[in-house]
Order: structure tokens, then sequence, then C-alpha cells
């Protein structure tokens, strides 16, 4: 179902009615599809350093990556927390909100990606150093990433745009901005790096161009699709109520996505003492269980905003039933993705073909692939959570899986049993947060959070 507003003049896809089943698979799929184009662009980043740059370019551009998730981390949360708000405003029925919604989260992100730029830049080397990257490719990595870091808000402004789009019940359109975003970066990877030979300069500098033109397109499609978000970004405006109420929902997930960056850095020094091989296999096997991942995120998007959705139209018996409809989805796809095992050689050869690059893959596929369902539970129980407007539960619960769960599995198996079993430790983690996440959303205590924010919407 679609509705429209008098200042609106695009359609906002309403979740309150309908087959939750139908709902949920139409929002996810073009996120499940933009998801598999922005992998893919990552894959040729990795392919093309990897068998034309070497394997020492393929560990480089792998150690940067989490040292960049966790500088952007927090404007995650805050996107996430922008969602929830747009699709519980859009629920209730108040369009101004919204609006003032939208350019609130703007503001906050120009404004805020420039120290985040700036401070990425300057501690890249010292990073790379503390989480112990080999000498041979601490070089290249930190020129990745001081590039990457240059051109942050592109990479911020493409997810500000879905956050906020994804509220609206719109999946579809930031789509094509990553359409965009894939052709331009696969074009530019393979003129700056075969052509060129730039190298890891060129793969990075391929990612910020391309991740800029997608964001500053997404501008003025949704300006022009929507009447309620056609405004200037660069026009300041600030609404400090609604910035507090998006700082409550989202920077506990914020601080989650941070802290599992920290987390994930304190893993990446622990492969980084095994080698460039080691490093080059294990952020090969990444890009392909991504793919993987992939669906349970895009299921689990799509639930936070049909909970918020729902919440927002007084529709609580909706609510389970999306998540319901969600685990089956993300399980079931699970299952099917164990495929990826017996081609694991194959497909990790498509980024090095070194024998100790592919064994090294092999050992994180093998340990983590048997067992990513559970995680899949976990993300959309989580979502749900924080569609109704609880986000300190999953919070506790990431962290939880993290410092208590994963990593010092991973560093306690290193130690006893070595390298080849360090990955059981993700089991381990997504164990820890099931146990708490789990009795928390069969409690219904989320329920009193959702009752308590609607009453503030309605009251506004």
């Amino acid at each position: 179902m679609e509705l429209k507003d008098k200042k609106n003049s695009g359609a906002i896809t309403t979740m309150t009615e309908g087959s939750p089943l139908k709902i949920i698979l139409t929002f996810a799929f073009p996120m499940l599809i933009g998801n598999v184009l922005q992998q893919f662009y990552n894959m040729v980043d990795s392919i093309v350093v990897g068998n034309y740059v070497g394997k020492l370019a393929l560990a480089a551009v792998g150690t940067g990556f989490p040292i960049i998730f966790m500088m952007a981390a927090m404007f995650i949360g805050l996107g996430i927390g922008a969602t929830i708000l747009i699709s519980q405003y859009i629920g209730a029925g108040d369009m101004d909100s919204v609006q003032k919604t939208a350019q609130t989260i703007y503001t906050a992100m120009i404004l805020g990606s420039i120290p985040i730029s700036i401070i990425g830049i300057f501690l890249s080397e010292p990073i790379l150093m503390l989480i112990n990257t080999p000498a041979e490719a601490l070089s290249m990595a930190k020129i990745y990433m001081m590039i990457i870091f240059g051109g942050m808000i592109g990479s911020i402004g493409y997810n500000v745009n879905a956050g906020i789009l994804q509220g609206f019940g719109d999946s579809k359109s930031s789509l094509l901005f990553l359409a965009i975003a894939t052709v331009i970066n696969v074009v530019l990877d393979l003129l700056f790096v075969i052509v060129f030979r730039w190298d890891v300069a060129g793969v990075a500098i391929a990612t910020i161009i391309a991740q800029s033109a997608s964001w500053l397109f997404g501008i003025g499609y949704m300006r022009k699709k929507y009447e309620v978000l056609n405004f200037s970004i660069f026009r300041f405006h600030f609404d400090r109520d609604i910035f507090k109420r998006i700082i409550k929902l989202g920077l506990p997930t914020g601080v989650q996505q941070t802290l599992f960056a920290v987390g994930i850095m304190s893993l990446q020094s622990l492969v980084n003492s095994y080698g460039s091989d080691f490093i080059a296999g294990y952020n090969a096997a990444n890009k392909i269980d991504t793919f993987a991942f992939m669906p349970i995120q895009s299921f689990s998007n799509a639930v936070t905003t049909f909970t918020g959705q729902n919440i927002g139209a007084k529709r609580m018996d909706r609510v389970h039933k999306g998540a319901v409809t969600a685990i089956g989805l993300s399980v079931a796809v699970c299952i099917a993705c164990l495929v990826i095992i017996p081609f694991g050689p194959f497909l990790l050869g498509m980024f090095n073909s070194d024998p100790a690059v592919i064994e090294a893959g092999m050992i994180y596929l093998n340990s983590v692939m048997p067992t990513i369902a559970i995680l899949a539970i976990v993300f959309t129980l989580n979502s749900v959570i924080r569609g109704a407007g609880e986000s300190v539960v999953p919070m506790i619960g990431a962290i939880v899986s993290l410092w208590l769960g994963r990593v010092p599995a991973a560093y306690y198996i290193a130690d006893n049993f070595g390298k080849k079993y360090i990955f059981l430790s993700y089991a381990i983690g997504w164990i820890f947060w099931l146990l708490i996440t789990g009795p928390y959303y069969l409690s219904g205590r989320w329920k009193t959070k959702s009752e308590k924010l609607l009453n503030n919407i309605i009251l506004e």
C-alpha cells in the first residue's frame, strides 16, 4: 500500500497492511541487490589489487578496513536512529517532523565528517602499526587509508541517503545510487590500476570518486522524488529536540558499531601476527562470506522499518509476525549458502592463486559458514527491538558478544590450538549475543519502550 501527503509528491510505502512475507521480501530485495552490487565492487577492488599488484596489496586493503569502519561507525548508528524516527513519524502521519529529521541528520553529517576525515588521515599510520601490520604491507595500507579518509563524506552521505529512504519504505532508490557507484568504481579500478599503474592508490581513488558521485546523484534524486526532502543540504538546519531523539535511538548502535570495530581491529591484530599470506586469505574469505551475510542484513533492515511503521500505526500484532518471517527467510538463505564451502578454493583463487592465501581463506570459511544462521536470528531480533525504540539492549549484547565472547576466545584458541581454529570464536561470540537478545525479546519488555516512544510522537 502507498500513501501520499499533500507536501510530499512521492509515494511512501506503508507496511501496516498486507502480508508481512510479501512486504519484507519486496522491501528487502532491492537492498539485497544493492548489497550485492556494493560487495561486487568491493570484490573488484580486492581482485584487481590481488591479481595485478600482488598479495601484499590484497593484505593492505584488508588491513585498513576495520580502521575505516571504526571512524565511520558513529554515523552508521545515527543513520539507523534517523531511519527509525522517520519510519515512526511516517507511521503517525507527521510529515513536518520527517522533514526536520532529514535536515537535522544531514547537518550533523556534513559538520561531523570533516573532523573524522582529518583525524583519520593523521592517525592512519599509528593505528596500522598498533595492530601489527606487517612492515612490507604498511606503506600501501597507509596510502589506501589516507585516500579513503580524504573522501569519507561520499561514503557517509550515501549511507545517510539510504537511511532516510528506508524510513520512507523506499529501498529501490538506493539501489539506483549504488548501481551508479558500482559502474563508476569498476571502470575506474581497471583504468587506474591496470592502465595507469596507480596500484593501491588507484583503487582508493576509484572508490571515493564512485561513492561521491552516488551520494550527489542521490541528493538530486531524493529532492525531485519527495517534496518533503526538497531542502538545501548546505543550508544548515538543526532541530535540537529531534537530534536528541536521533541520538537516543542511534547512539547505542553507534557505540556498538565503534566497539565492534575496535574488537575487529583486535582480531585483525591477531590475524596480522601470522603474516601477509594469512591476512590476504582472511581478507578474501571475508569478501566471500559477505554474500551469506547480505541477505541477513537486508531482511534485518526491512524488519526495522516494518517494526517502526507498525508501531507508529499501533499495529503491534504485526510486529512479531514480521520477526518470525524475517528469521525464516534469513536462516533459509544461510543454509543455502553452505554451498560456498566446497567452492571455496575456486572462489578464493579469484583473488590470489597463492596456495598459502587459499589455505588461510579456507580456515575462515570452514569455521564461520556452518554457524552463520545463529547470527541471522540475533540480527533479526535486534532489528525488531531497535525498530521499537530500544537500542541499549542490542548494544549490550554486541559488546558482550565481542569482548567477552569472540575476542577472548580467539586469543585463547590461538594460544592453545593454533591459527587453524581461531575463527571458531565467531560462533562463540554469536551464542553469547543470542543469550542476551533472545530472552529479552521473548520477555516483551521492548514493547513498553515502543509504547512510550509512540506516546511522545502523538503528544507533539
